[in-house]
């Protein structure tokens, strides 16, 4: 016979309910850093990538089929344990006066979430009529500029449903940062578990925040595909 007790104040209480509460504001942290900086560097990756300069172009190619094709853990462990290696002295300094297990795990994430979000970005650049770039490059602007001020603001408004997606699975994969050390959700589940012996608790927790995160987020894209991108599609 099953006879768990399933004892559920273990964590909506006392100080293993804070370590709950604070790896969940580690993990919104950690999420949303990561996807400010993956947006601008997916932005460039896909202008570079579009671009007509081909060396530009081939530098994105190999960027985005690199990064997309190698496993998210590995690249954290790689900028983990190679960041000496590979990064400036003075930017190593740096992080590491911050909190480095946390920068390197955005690091990671950014990097490896950029390269989907370009390819997300670059769709919505070719969604655009190709006669508005050519309107506006007729009208004097470089290719630079016509991005900037004619196709980007409208590809960015065809772009928002699958960049919150993007935020979605970046706030599922930051729990791969609790291998590092970072004191994310994951993490400080797997922290109660150790010293209570109660994971089903402990991860239920977790799970119910995760799923909780994940609801929020896709009414936030239903939301905005209703209200917001189907009446301007509509005009």
């Amino acid at each position: 016979m099953f006879n768990y007790q399933f004892d559920w104040a273990i964590v909506t209480s006392g100080k293993y309910f804070d370590w709950i509460v604070s790896g969940t504001i580690t993990t919104i942290q950690i999420s949303a850093v990561s996807i400010v900086l993956a947006f601008l560097l997916g932005l460039v990756v896909a202008v570079m990538r579009m671009s007509g300069f081909t060396p530009s172009r081939w530098a994105a190619l190999v960027f985005l089929e690199f990064t997309r094709n190698t496993p998210l853990l590995v690249q954290i462990f790689f900028w983990y344990f190679g960041s000496y290696k590979i990064l400036p002295t003075v930017v190593n300094d740096w992080l590491g006066t911050l909190n480095f297990e946390f920068a390197a795990g955005v690091i990671a994430l950014t990097i490896y979430t950029s390269a989907f979000i370009a390819e997300d970005i670059r769709s919505g650049i070719r969604s655009i009529p190709k006669e508005q770039m050519e309107a506006a490059r007729s009208a004097g602007f470089s290719y630079l500029r016509s991005m900037q001020y004619i196709i980007l603001p409208q590809a960015i408004r065809i772009i928002i449903p699958p960049l919150i997606n993007q935020f979605l699975n970046l706030t599922k994969n930051s729990s791969l940062a609790m291998t590092i050390g970072v004191a994310e959700l994951t993490y400080q589940a797997r922290q109660v578990e150790s010293y209570t012996f109660k994971g089903y608790e402990a991860f239920t927790a977790a799970t119910l925040v995760y799923l909780a995160m994940s609801l929020v987020i896709a009414i936030a894209v239903n939301f905005y595909n209703k209200y917001v991108l189907t009446p301007v599609r509509g005009r």
